[in-house]
C-alpha cells in the first residue's frame, strides 16, 4: 500500500493496512499504526508515533523540528493517538527538551486545513481545530474543545474541556472548561450550552454550572472568595468543582465575562 514514488526510510515501522501516497516521505524513526492513511506529498519525520485508523491528507508536515530558538537537535517526540483526521497543509511539531520533550494529540480529533500545533502542545480527545487555527508552544487543550477558524492561542495557555472558542479570536489567558469565548483579547460569553447538551450533560449539572459561572465570572468581588463560595455550594458535582479548580489554579488568569447570550 506504499506508492512507488513515496520514500520510506529504513527503520520506519508501518502497521497492517497502512497507505502512503505519492511523493510522501516517512523518516527512519516514525511508527505508524494499523490502517492509517498518509496522503500525497506529506512529510512525517522525527521520533513520531501515529496510532491506528488516522487519516492525514496531502501536503501536511508532521513531526518536524520545533520553531524554538532554544532547540538544538535534542531527541524529542510527537505522539498522535487513534482515529484522527488531519487535513491538508497541517503542521504539527515535536516537543522541546525544556517543555517536557513531547507534543501529544489525543484520539478522534479533527484538525482542519492549515492548522498549526506547535511544540509541547497537548490536545485531548475529540478536539476540533477549524481552518487556520494556530496554537503557540506549550498550549494544553482539554477534551472536546472547539477552536474556531483563524484563531490564535498564546504560548502556555490552557483551555478547559468542552470550551468553545469563536472564530478569529486571540487567546492570551486561560479559558475555563464549559464556556464560550470570542474576540481579539476577548471575553467569556456564558456556558457552551450546545456543546454541553450534545455531550449529554444532565440538566441539573448544566444549571449548577450556569449558577457557578454567574457567581465567579459575572459577580464583582474577590475572585478567590467567589471560587470558595462555589466549592462550598456544589461539592458533590464534579463538573462544578473542575470549573472552580481550573480558575483557582490558573497561572495566566482568565478573561472577563460579558452577559450571557
Amino acid at each position: 500500500m506504499i506508492h512507488e514514488t513515496a520514500v520510506v526510510a529504513e527503520g520506519a515501522r508501518l502497521g497492517e493496512g497502512v497507505k502512503v501516497g505519492p511523493y510522501s516521505v516517512i523518516g527512519p524513526d516514525v511508527e505508524i499504526g494499523d490502517h492509517t492513511e498518509i496522503g500525497a506529498h506529506t512529510v512525517v519525520e522525527g521520533i513520531t508515533r501515529i496510532g491506528r485508523n488516522n487519516t492525514i491528507l496531502h501536503f501536511s508536515s508532521i513531526g518536524t523540528a520545533p520553531q524554538d530558538l532554544k532547540y538544538s537537535g535534542e531527541p524529542t517526540r510527537l505522539e498522535i493517538g487513534d482515529g484522527n483526521v488531519i487535513r491538508e497543509y497541517v503542521t504539527i511539531h515535536r516537543g522541546t527538551a525544556d517543555g517536557g520533550g513531547v507534543t501529544r494529540v489525543g484520539d478522534n480529533c479533527l484538525l482542519m486545513a492549515y492548522t498549526h500545533v506547535a511544540h509541547d502542545c497537548h490536545l485531548g480527545d475529540n478536539v476540533v481545530m477549524a481552518n487556520g487555527a494556530t496554537l503557540g508552544g506549550h498550549v494544553h487543550l482539554g477534551d472536546n474543545v472547539v477552536v474556531g477558524g483563524l484563531s490564535a492561542v498564546h504560548q502556555f495557555c490552557k483551555i478547559g474541556e468542552f470550551a468553545f472558542i469563536g472564530g478569529m479570536s486571540g487567546i492570551e489567558k486561560d479559558i475555563p472548561p464549559y464556556v464560550k469565548y470570542w474576540g481579539v483579547r476577548g471575553h467569556l460569553y456564558g456556558l457552551n450550552l450546545i456543546g454541553l447538551r450534545r455531550g449529554g450533560f444532565p440538566k441539573d449539572v448544566i444549571t449548577a454550572l450556569r449558577d457557578a459561572y454567574r457567581i465567579i465570572i459575572q459577580r464583582s468581588g474577590i475572585l478567590k472568595d467567589a471560587v470558595a463560595e462555589v466549592e462550598a455550594l456544589w461539592p458533590d458535582i464534579p463538573e462544578v468543582m473542575k470549573f472552580a479548580s481550573f480558575i483557582k489554579d490558573s497561572t495566566r488568569g482568565i478573561p472577563l465575562g460579558e452577559e450571557e447570550e
